[in-house]
Parts: structure tokens; sequence; C-alpha cells
């Protein structure tokens, strides 16, 4: 299929949006993400964000799979986000005690603690594996302009970082632009000039977000609640619908089946990148629902 290079949409007031994001995109889960992304295709979705691994065992992921690097390339061409997901997706230390970490990674707790890379790091630590990331990727000829953490497991320090070096980070409940003047990384909203964009999602002021629509696939009370869960779920978000998908879940056909039920029913949606539900790249932000109530933690 030929890479048809695409503008960004432009939201209008009110319009509903889904944005999908593929987690985990390395060379090990590459034919089983670039199969997802296949059936997203022949379910309407025709953008998506990937949030790719730049070195899971250490190895460049240019160096370990030119294949997946190409096949990255082409599909931002055709208009899909790419977004930096850690620097290896695991962990190499024990979850530091400190109250303050605990706390900026509930979601770890719900999505595995053994794939919240950045718990327990100093800040050093962090900025060396989040700049180690970008250097990899930027060596593959892939420059994402958003970060999402493993696990969506945050902590001060790793806050600190991607503000300063991307556009963007997604959290559970949030999507967060970056400070204006954060290295020149955050790009202005259409019709503000270079250094003047209105950091709409940063640290001063969020809108909360639906949490994204996702399958655990860990414990088997979890799988059995799954699907219904996601079916709930997908009922109650409001204009933005963000729906997550790994690799592992081609394995499961009742996850399957429940993330198709999602996508049937989100029909008259436009999908949406991250990048341009942030609002980076020359779009306005996309408006989530007002008032819209977050799941109990």
């Amino acid at each position: 299929m030929s890479a048809i290079s695409r503008s960004p949409r432009q939201p209008d007031e009110g319009q509903r949006r889904i944005a999908v994001a593929i987690h985990a995109v390395e060379p090990a889960s590459f034919e089983r993400c670039a199969l997802i992304r296949d059936w997203l295709d022949d379910h309407g979705i025709d953008r998506v964000t990937l949030l790719a691994v730049p070195a899971r065992d250490l190895h460049p992921l240019g160096e370990r799979s030119p294949a997946m690097v190409q096949w990255l390339r082409e599909r931002e061409r055709s208009g899909d986000a790419i977004a930096q997901h850690g620097f290896r997706h695991v962990r190499s230390r024990r979850t530091s005690r400190s109250r303050e970490v605990l706390t900026d990674v509930r979601a770890a707790r719900l999505h595995g603690r053994g794939a919240a890379e950045f718990v327990g790091l100093d800040a050093d630590e962090t900025r060396r594996a989040v700049e180690s990331g970008r250097r990899v990727l930027k060596l593959a000829g892939i420059e994402p302009r958003g970060f999402v953490a493993p696990s969506y497991a945050y902590t001060p320090a790793l806050r600190e970082i991607v503000g300063e070096r991307f556009s963007w980070w997604a959290e559970m409940l949030h999507v967060r632009r970056a400070p204006a003047g954060a290295e020149g990384l955050a790009m202005p909203h259409a019709g503000t000039s270079a250094g003047q964009a209105t950091p709409v999602h940063d640290h001063g002021r969020t809108d909360r977000l639906f949490p994204p629509i996702a399958i655990g696939a860990t414990g088997s009370m979890r799988r059995a609640m799954g699907p219904t869960l996601v079916r709930a779920g997908a009922a109650l978000a409001g204009n933005v619908l963000r729906v997550d998908l790994h690799a592992s879940d081609v394995e499961h056909p009742r996850h399957m089946m429940a993330l198709e039920w999602v996508l049937d029913h989100a029909r008259g949606r436009t999908a949406v990148t991250y990048d341009e539900l942030a609002g980076v790249g020359g779009v306005p932000l996309i408006d989530p629902s007002p008032g819209m109530q977050p799941l109990a933690a």
C-alpha cells in the first residue's frame, strides 16, 4: 500500500472522536501490531497513535527490525502518529516506597507493575532513559511529538523531563500539553505565532478525559470481567473515546470480540491521533465533554 501524507484534522465543536493507541510496538510484537492496525482499518479507524518502544532488549529498534522502522514511517506518512513509549518498557528495580511516587503510579496497579518502567528511578536515571529513547528513535528517522509512559506510571521526575522534551504526554485521565517555550518543542496552535501557543493542557490546567478503554490480560477475574467493562466504558465515554490496544489482545478471541463491539458502536466518531487530540502540529485542541465524570479510582 502506498503511503499518502494527510494533513491534521480540524476538530469541529462538539464532534465525537475516537483516539486509538496501539501500545508497546517493538520488534517482538511488530507482526501482531501490524495485524491489529490492518484490523482497525477494516473497522474504519484510519488514524491511530503507535506507541514505539525504542530498545526493549537494549538493542535499538532500528538495528533489530529495519522492517518495523519502515512500517512506522509508512504509517506516519499515512496519517498515524508515533509516540515514544518509555525506553525499554520494563522495570529495572523495585518500586520506591515514597508515598509521592506510589501515589503517582496508581495506574501501574491496573496495568501491571512490571511495565511501570520509571518507578524507582531517580531524576538522573529518568532523564538518561528518556533521552536515550529519543536518541534511538531519532537515529531510526523517527521523531515523535508525544510520550506515553508504560502503564501510565509517571513520577515527578518523569513529568519534568517529558514536559521539557515533548509537545504532549498522555496519562490515564489527561492528555497534557507542554508549556510554551519548552525546548522549542511545544507546537503552536493554528492562528498563533511560534512561542506564543497557549498551553491548554499543561501543569496549570487540565480537562479530565474518560480513562482509555482496554482489556487487562492479567488474572482470570480481569479476563472474565474485561469484555463487560469495555462495553460499559464505551457507553460512558463522552466526546472523546480513547481505546488502548496491545499485541496480546489478538491471543484472546473474547477480547477482540469486545473491542470489535466498541468499534462497531463508534462508527459515527471521527478517528484522531493523540497529536491531534493534544492540539499539536497546527491543529486546535480537541475539547472533551465538559463536566464528564471519570471512573472511580
